[in-house]
């Protein structure tokens, strides 16, 4: 996805390591403080968007995934490697601010299909710790 000339543009990247949240301000003043686990379940990669519309791929267990690397890539957009091995898919600024606009009806949307599926959002490995 390009960045169209109509979205802002990012003036910083501040990666909370502690709170595992990417920070994103944009020339217009808004600052959006999106989750790592947001971002690599609603990343824009064919492995989880898919081919075509409705093919979108659930991701589950992603609770305490982490960005290990951030990369520019070109004036458009920036590569996320997460701590799960996930790499592809670039995050355009449009994108990204779409995300940040739309945080809130997006994880709702995201809970309510893990619930459906009867998923859990801890990592497979912590699940069988559960009480």
């Amino acid at each position: 996805m390009a960045t169209s000339d109509n979205t802002p543009h990012p003036t910083d990247l501040k990666l909370h390591q502690k709170s595992r949240q990417l920070e994103v301000s944009f020339d217009n003043g808004d600052t959006f403080k999106l989750p790592c686990e947001f971002l690599r379940v609603y990343s824009p990669s064919a492995e989880v968007q898919g081919h075509a519309q409705g093919q979108e791929v659930l991701q589950v267990g992603k609770r305490d995934v982490e960005i290990s690397r951030i990369e520019p890539v070109g004036n458009y957009a920036v590569q996320l490697t997460f701590s799960d091995g996930h790499d592809s898919g670039l995050y355009s600024w449009d994108y990204l601010y779409e995300l940040g606009r739309n945080y809130l009806s997006l994880w709702d949307k995201y809970l309510a299909r893990m619930e459906a599926a009867g998923a859990d959002r801890a990592p497979a490995s912590a699940a069988f710790n559960k009480p």
